[in-house]
């Protein structure tokens, strides 16, 4: 079994990560921690305890992080995931309380509690992760890999070529791309082939649980902001389950180990994931980057996986 903890900023994609991840045997969702990101911090700490309550995991430890990104102001994706960061179903308000400890110090317990080296999930703006890095370096030899969605090889979705949870917080991404753990990425790359159809939408609506009933609503709301033509989508893009599902089943996944950097000076290119695909550089290849997916196959994991909730 899989130990993981999963930092996120929910965010519709968010929820499906953590929906997939409390759906699996195969992974252990030991704490979950949240950053600012496609909401103002309030917004998805609020989700992400609204989101456990609705797949009844109240024992999961849940802790608040950064409000702000280390150097930048703070830029929210409102326009992707409405007004709550979750709009499109009714979820039930949080019947549990937040731990009274920040998101950095909730990582550092959570793993020194464990007998085994943890996983790192992160599918919202990496600053948490840096602020552990930088707060517990005794710790990372605990850390058994940082799987992040992020980046893009290429065409970004914020700007012409930076992906929006890198853009958010550049620096914190750098500090943590640099850690030498061992990393997986999920760029766009990957996360814009693994695109839901409206028809499978549909088919969430049909299945009769609580969980599928508010994910369905979810998926219809998000899927309006893509589409739009300039994207070329003939659905929605999940990007954050595909952390989850690298980690449940990898063989969906075709991935190529290489250095990635992220450039945090340019005036046009703040933010860029830059990938060394081609080996231009003599630097160290720290990243296993997902390139392709079978996506046939991960709309199978998801729909599956909310089949499983009473």
């Amino acid at each position: 079994m899989k130990k993981i903890i999963l930092d996120c900023d929910p965010g519709h994609d968010d929820a499906l990560a953590m929906m997939l991840a409390l759906a699996s045997p195969d992974i252990d969702l030991l704490a979950v921690t949240t950053s600012a990101g496609n909401q103002t911090p309030e917004k998805t700490l609020n989700n992400a305890m609204r989101l456990l309550t609705l797949m009844q995991h109240q024992e999961i430890p849940v802790a608040g992080g950064n409000r702000t990104p280390l150097l930048k102001p703070l830029e929210t994706a409102g326009n992707v995931h409405g007004k709550s960061g979750l709009d499109g179903a009714e979820l039930p308000e949080p019947d549990f309380a937040v731990q009274p400890v920040p998101a950095v110090e909730l990582m550092a317990q959570t793993l020194r509690a464990s007998a085994e080296p943890v996983t790192l999930v992160v599918t919202g703006p990496m600053t948490n992760m840096a602020l552990f890095l930088r707060v517990h370096p005794e710790l990372t030899d605990k850390i058994e890999r940082i799987v992040f969605m992020g980046g893009a090889m290429g065409l970004g979705n914020w700007t012409p070529s930076v992906e929006f949870n890198i853009y958010v917080d550049p620096e914190a991404a750098k500090i943590v791309l640099n850690a030498g753990i061992p990393l997986t990425m999920a760029p766009l790359n990957v996360t814009h082939q693994a695109q839901i159809l409206k028809p499978e939408i549909e088919a969430i609506g049909d299945i009769n649980n609580p969980v599928a009933h508010a994910f369905y609503g979810l998926l219809n709301f998000f899927e309006r902001y893509h589409e739009a033509p300039k994207w070329g989508f003939k659905g929605a893009p999940l990007h954050d389950p595909c952390t989850i599902a690298w980690l449940l089943r990898p063989e969906m996944f075709h991935s190529e180990l290489m250095n990635v950097d992220v450039e945090t000076q340019g005036e046009l290119v703040r933010g860029e994931t830059v990938c060394d695909y081609y080996e231009l550089t003599e630097k160290t290849k720290n990243t296993d980057v997902l390139l392709d997916i079978d996506r046939d196959a991960f709309i199978r994991l998801i729909t599956d996986s909310l089949k499983t909730f009473n």
